[in-house]
């Protein structure tokens, strides 16, 4: 299923919707295309047919060039806080989604665009991608995100200097910093994150969105706040038929057969 030529494309391919950039030459992200974004995820997440949500681009050379500066001359104060409340938006959409959260990384990604891949669960980059988020160079912050994202996913030390520098990094030193997890050759991205998605979309649903919510939400708390949302999720799945089925399968050795 197809959604429009449009700056953000949507495709589902075997229970897995991909969402990707499209706006040429560089998927720079305009206010038109943010809010695109934000209707693709409510989309995909309300398709009974998708299990996994892949973030990408559908242009070779460029994941996203991050925000079109264009949108930003003469913006002011007020006009800037509701440019950041709308990013913030769709974090909160991103971060509370029940479905599992993939982005497949490629060639020039910096800025906003790959701000939104912080909120995805899994990021694989193409062995040729750098990775950057250059504000510092316009006087700015990055907006979607980033600064309390990075802090939880690479460290207080070293998401301070990657924003202090506003430098570029080859995909390989983001892979040692874990700001990507899988490293994947350019030609083979999309297939391999297909692959994994698939895999992922054959696990019961339930199990997937109380793991996603435990480990998303849960980082954010205190530990005992964490272990109280354990506790209620953990009752809250062995209430599911999946559950029962899970243990009834394991237990006659079998395959399990999960409720749709």
């Amino acid at each position: 299923m197809a959604e429009g030529s449009t700056s953000v494309l949507l495709e589902i391919r075997n229970s897995v919707a991909w969402i990707q950039f499209n706006r040429a030459p560089v998927n720079a992200i305009d206010w038109p295309m943010l809010h695109l974004v934000r209707q693709r995820f409510d989309q995909a997440i309300a398709e009974p047919k998708c299990r996994v949500i892949v973030l990408a681009s559908a242009m070779p050379k460029y994941f996203s060039a991050g925000a079109d500066l264009a949108a930003f001359r003469n913006i002011g104060r007020e006009r800037m806080r509701q440019w950041a409340s709308d990013c913030h938006d769709l974090v909160r959409i991103m971060r509370n989604s029940p479905k599992p959260l993939l982005a497949a990384i490629n060639g020039t990604a910096v800025g906003g665009g790959l701000e939104m891949t912080l909120h995805c669960d899994l990021r694989f980059a193409a062995s040729n991608a750098r990775l950057g988020q250059p504000e510092i160079a316009i006087s700015f912050i990055p907006p979607v995100g980033a600064t309390q994202a990075l802090a939880r996913l690479i460290g207080r030390p070293r998401a301070i200097r990657y924003l202090y520098d506003g430098k570029l990094v080859e995909a390989k030193d983001a892979l040692d910093w874990g700001l990507v997890d899988e490293l994947v050759a350019p030609e083979e991205l999309h297939a391999r994150v297909q692959s994994y998605a698939e895999e992922l979309a054959a696990k019961p649903a339930p199990a997937l969105a109380a793991i996603r919510r435990t480990i998303t939400l849960g980082g954010s708390v205190t530990f005992e706040d964490g272990l109280k949302l354990e506790l209620e999720t953990a009752g809250d799945l062995a209430a599911t038929k999946h559950f029962e089925e899970g243990v009834e399968a394991f237990l006659a050795k079998r395959k399990p057969n999960w409720p749709e």
